[in-house]
């Protein structure tokens, strides 16, 4: 049977707690500048630069364990490819209401329709049991309120609810539909896998600017494929479909030695060290010494977690693992939060900033993490 792995779940528990984490500096003032999201072409990142990548990462690592795990369970390719589809379009819908309530002055009451948005996911993708019987009626009820906000929808100018950008939860999700097609496809095969990633290095540098600003090559054929499969100029696809690559090779290989993953790390390094070269280190610009810098970071940290996972030491986790099982409820859990701050509409006050407000957004990422223990507690957990 395909075992459950720990250390994915610990390494995308970890993660999300540090999204939280970053995603909060905007209520407090003067944060150290190297744990924030660093300038476009500013040649280097912040702590909150290796947030989304490392989170992309762990969501291609989970992606051959799910796929897998369903043939385990008797489901066909036909149901798997269907399951996939209605994953992706679950997290482009969130991600397009989250983007329009986030990027757009909206008309009337936003906190309330804020609200209601969050009420409408857990209707309609809430983990419910088996056996509870009103589960339709209630997604029901969820479909025909988020089909109602979306319908209502108007900005200050009069513009309507659109896809926009799709928002973080879309653009994970493109990157899913992505790397789960191509695993689905290429099981039996690795070497395909492989060439995807090589490719979609390549568009990366045709496409993304040079440090004197100048492009490679700029629009190819690639790079136009790579923009229809909504990848952008590639970066999404690199760091999901290494995490996909990083579980198989560990699965080839079946050994337990650290010294691999860390070599492999190391290498992946060096190649950030070479494109470092003609390119900057930018997460708004989506750079391959960007992606390439956080994958190394991603198999040298989950190399550290799968080696405390072998030797049992993962108490340290238990506070923590809401973030790693719950995670898209913790992901919505501060919107709630957020409703609160459009109701009070609170200032912030001077000495909430430096150091002790980055320990006040310690001190509200506990508090979301204990709103989704709570939530889990009561049933109530998102599910896609």
């Amino acid at each position: 049977m395909n075992k459950r792995n720990l250390a994915i779940d610990m390494l995308r528990g970890l993660t999300m707690v540090l999204m939280v984490f970053v995603n909060d500096f905007w209520t407090v003032l003067d944060v150290p500048h190297f744990l924030e999201h660093f300038a476009t072409w500013e040649d280097g990142l912040g702590v909150s630069d290796v947030v989304y990548p490392l989170f992309l990462f762990a969501v291609g690592m989970s992606i051959p364990y799910a796929i897998d795990r369903r043939y385990e369970k008797g489901y066909s390719t036909e149901s798997t490819l269907g399951h996939i589809f209605s994953r992706t379009l679950a997290l482009l819908l969130m991600g397009t209401f989250i983007c329009n309530q986030e990027a757009r002055e909206m008309e009337g009451c936003r906190w309330l329709w804020s609200l209601l948005m969050l009420v409408g996911f857990f209707l309609v993708w809430n983990q419910y049991k088996a056996d509870f019987k009103p589960a339709k009626w209630l997604r029901a009820v969820g479909m025909v309120l988020l089909a109602g906000l979306a319908i209502t929808f108007r900005t200050t100018d009069g513009d309507y609810f659109e896809a926009l950008w799709w928002g973080i939860l879309g653009q994970i999700g493109w990157a899913y539909l992505f790397c789960a097609v191509a695993y689905l496809l290429c099981r039996q095969r690795q070497w395909p896998l492989i060439l995807f990633w090589v490719l979609l290095c390549l568009v990366n540098l045709s496409v993304a600017p040079m440090r004197d600003g100048e492009h490679l090559l700029g629009h190819n054929f690639l790079a136009d494929l790579s923009q229809a499969l909504h990848l952008g100029n590639g970066h999404i696809g690199i760091m999901a479909l290494g995490g996909v690559l990083t579980t198989l090779a560990e699965r080839k290989l079946k050994t337990g030695k650290a010294g691999i993953g860390l070599a492999a790390a190391a290498v992946l390094f060096v190649l950030g060290l070479a494109s470092h070269q003609g390119w900057i280190i930018s997460k708004n610009l989506g750079t391959l010494p960007w992606c390439l810098y956080v994958s190394a970071l991603g198999v040298a940290l989950y190399t550290l977690l799968r080696v405390l996972e072998r030797k049992g030491w993962t108490g340290w986790f238990k506070p923590l693992q809401p973030a790693g099982t719950a995670t898209l409820t913790m992901y919505m859990v501060p919107y709630l939060f957020i409703v609160g701050w459009e109701l009070l509409e609170p200032g912030i006050p001077e000495w909430l900033s430096g150091w002790a407000g980055v320990g006040k957004c310690a001190v509200y990422t506990a508090a979301v993490l204990g709103v989704t223990w709570i939530l889990t507690r009561l049933g109530i957990k998102l599910k896609v």
